[in-house]
């Protein structure tokens, strides 16, 4: 198995989607949090994170924070895009929702220094 992601996200729909595709394309999910709180918990039992946004109304910036003092790689995914992201953040990766597959798992690869393989290969 590769390796382990953290997922952050409040829809449920969206977790499980995201649990399912990255099982698929060859990542072990670390854990799926719909808190911020639980988020900090987890760390760091993980090598990236997939933040939305927006977690119960809150902003998930300080655990992005948190995340790049620790040198842990993680991607935005929101709605909004990157204008939702501030200066602080600015040049991290953004994943606008929807996305399609191939994007998460591009930009995965490329924070982990993974191959880039297709989905379906491993």
């Amino acid at each position: 198995m590769g390796s382990r992601v953290l997922i952050v996200e409040d829809e449920i729909i969206v977790a499980l989607f995201l649990e399912d595709l990255l099982g698929e394309v060859g990542y072990e999910v670390a854990g799926v949090v719909s808190h911020l709180d639980d988020a900090i918990a987890h760390a760091p039992d993980y090598d990236a994170a997939v933040l939305d946004v927006h977690i119960n109304g809150r902003p998930v910036f300080d655990f992005a924070d948190v995340l790049a003092a620790r040198g842990t790689p993680f991607v935005f995914a929101t709605g909004y895009g990157p204008r939702g992201i501030p200066d602080r953040h600015a040049g991290r990766p953004v994943l606008q929702k929807p996305f399609h597959p191939e994007e998460l798992k591009w930009t995965l690869s490329q924070l982990l220094g993974g191959d880039g393989l297709k989905i379906g290969q491993a």
